[in-house]
């Protein structure tokens, strides 16, 4: 458990990665990853909690690892990783994913999908999810995370933003 007192939705999210096993390692960083106070390793989140601008962004830099297959999130952070990584494909379902997560732990959108955040299509991805259209679910799907809406139907299941499971083999 990390030393530092954090806000509930926070804390919410920490222990939801842990329950999946997506290891969060507080850890100071500069100031060249891509989000502040984020990046990733194998198969974990480094965390500068001094850096980091909005907790929400932890959740989508998961989505990227839970997307990835488990043999590649083993190298995520090495120089062993595809150079192509993530494709847009994966940024896609990291996005989905997110929004999943976000609704299981009961969170405004907003936690995730912030007005400085997603090159500011936040409100447009909002927008979409709100509305049922959920760009990426293919991919979820293909991936054994998630069920659209027919097939969840057809397997006596619950459909997507409920997953079937949270990390892809």
């Amino acid at each position: 458990m990390l030393v530092k007192k954090h806000s509930i939705e926070l804390e919410k999210v920490l222990s939801f990665l842990n329950e999946i096993e997506i290891t969060i390692i507080e850890k100071e960083l500069d100031e060249t990853t891509f989000l502040p106070g984020l990046t990733l390793g194998p198969n974990c989140i480094y965390i500068d909690f001094d850096k980091l601008l909005y907790p929400g962004d932890i959740l989508h830099e998961a989505g990227h690892l839970a997307v990835t297959t488990a043999l590649e999130r083993k190298l995520v952070g090495t120089e062993d990783m595809p150079k192509d990584w993530p494709t847009q494909g994966d940024e896609i379902g990291a996005i989905l994913w997110s929004y999943a997560a976000v609704c299981h732990l009961n969170l405004p959108l907003e936690f995730v999908f912030h007005a400085n955040g997603y090159k500011n299509n936040s409100d447009w991805f909002v927008s979409n999810f709100k509305s049922g259209n959920y760009i990426g679910l293919p991919f979820l799907e293909w991936a054994g995370l998630t069920l659209s809406e027919s097939r969840a139907a057809l397997e006596g299941k619950k459909a997507f933003p409920i997953m079937q499971k949270w990390l892809r083999d």
